[in-house]
């Protein structure tokens, strides 16, 4: 479970980024959660939106998509989501 200054530090950062995946018509499918849960691995930290041709809300994504990669939700803004998830390497050092 992230703090609330953990989450407002990955929250800046994930601002930064650009979205790496979108969601559109055919919503959480098998290869986008895969695509996740790689990018994940690779970067602990992952932002992507959804189309407005999505047929879920954004919360619905978001929970579905964290539960399946075992992730945390960091924020939710519209259509933007952004999910953290610890690797073993641990690249980001969050704040206590």
């Amino acid at each position: 479970m992230l703090s609330n200054k953990q989450k407002a530090y990955l929250r800046a950062l994930g601002n930064q980024e650009r979205s790496v995946f979108q969601v559109g018509k055919e919503a959480v499918s098998d290869n986008l959660i895969q695509g996740i849960s790689d990018g994940l691995k690779a970067n602990e930290l992952v932002k992507f939106n959804l189309l407005k041709s999505c047929p879920i809300s954004a919360n619905e994504v978001a929970i579905e998509i964290s539960s399946a990669t075992q992730s945390e939700i960091v924020q939710i803004i519209g259509r933007t989501i952004i999910l953290y998830k610890k690797s073993s390497d641990n690249k980001l050092k969050l704040p206590r």
